[in-house]
């Protein structure tokens, strides 16, 4: 991995520290300080796609404004393609990306096509640039009837898919997504992330997405890492991750009639319903031994392979962790 940081993001011991008073008698305020974000290092190499997850006042936020200037780090080192981002804000704003799926950079009151037409003088986008991107955003998001619909009017989903817009039209190298899926259909959900997908196969953008929505991280990255009170608790890729949480997936057999508890090494019987049988086996396993021996012994009609939860895996991490 490049260390020379031109765009790639790299942080190194990163701390956030907060000042908060509270209450300590009827006139009487104590200072606190809150450590949102604890000595976290890692690096993304230009063009990965990177999930950052963990529960509710985890760091993640914190992070993201850290790595877009909104916030200053308390201690430590960071950089985005070789920028330190609270020192050279505006700078860097030609180099990235963000969406913020419960706040909008859209011009509430006029239609999207005039907040795209602001962007473009903003951000200084060449003439012909701009067009290339704009009508590849307007036909992958499905935007063409939306260009003259007040951003009031439009719905969540439909917002939503402006705001990626807006964030790709200067061509930036690194895109921050917090929560870009949240609230969204599940058609709106597949539209967003296969066109996050085709983004970073085609351009090689660099993307670091904090979700809640878990199937986003399974589809779209190969690489999570999972924050826990503002230190970072797992680096790797999903399969890992799966280990680490001593993860399970689940064959779901299809049987010609209904028979005892199907008995294979490597897995067992959880649940039988008639000629369905549901086993569960070590999710860092292949499933194809399974399956070979099943189709062998057992009159086979059907099977599939079910994906853990990941949001289980990662709260029995949380309860071991506390468990030390």
């Amino acid at each position: 991995m490049s260390t020379d940081g031109t765009g790639f993001i790299e942080l190194d011991g990163v701390e956030k520290v907060f000042d908060v008073r509270r209450k300590a008698g009827l006139l009487r305020r104590e200072k606190h300080q809150v450590r949102a974000v604890d000595g976290i290092s890692f690096r993304v190499p230009r063009g990965e796609m990177v999930g950052y997850i963990g529960p509710n006042g985890a760091g993640k936020s914190t992070t993201i404004k850290m790595l877009t200037g909104i916030l200053t780090p308390s201690g430590g080192r960071l950089r985005v393609a070789g920028i330190d981002p609270s020192r050279e804000r505006t700078r860097l704003a030609q180099r990235i990306g963000v969406v913020f799926g419960q706040r909008t950079t859209l011009w509430w009151d006029l239609p999207l096509i005039d907040s795209y037409r602001l962007m473009h003088r903003m951000y200084r986008v060449p003439d012909a640039r701009f067009r290339v991107n704009l009508e590849r955003c307007v036909e992958l998001l499905d935007l063409a009837e939306l260009l003259d619909v007040p951003v009031r009017q439009l719905s969540l989903g439909q917002r939503m898919r402006g705001d990626i817009a807006a964030a790709l039209l200067h061509d930036p190298e690194v895109l921050y997504l917090d929560e870009p899926t949240i609230g969204l259909d599940v058609i709106s959900k597949a539209k967003v992330r296969e066109f996050l997908r085709d983004l970073n196969a085609e351009r090689g953008t660099t993307v670091l997405l904090t979700t809640h929505d878990l199937t986003d991280i399974e589809q779209l990255c190969k690489r999570v890492m999972v924050i826990d009170h503002g230190r970072l608790l797992y680096d790797g890729g999903l399969a890992g991750l799966h280990e680490v949480g001593e993860s399970e997936r689940t064959l779901v057999v299809d049987l010609e009639r209904e028979l005892p508890p199907i008995e294979v090494p490597g897995a067992r019987a959880v649940r039988v319903e008639g000629p369905r049988q549901w086993l569960a086996f070590p999710a860092a396993e292949s499933a194809a031994p399974l399956v070979a021996r099943i189709a062998a012994e057992y009159p086979l009609v059907d099977l599939s392979v079910r994906e853990p939860d990941i949001e289980a895996v990662i709260a029995k991490m949380y309860a071991d962790r506390s468990a030390v």
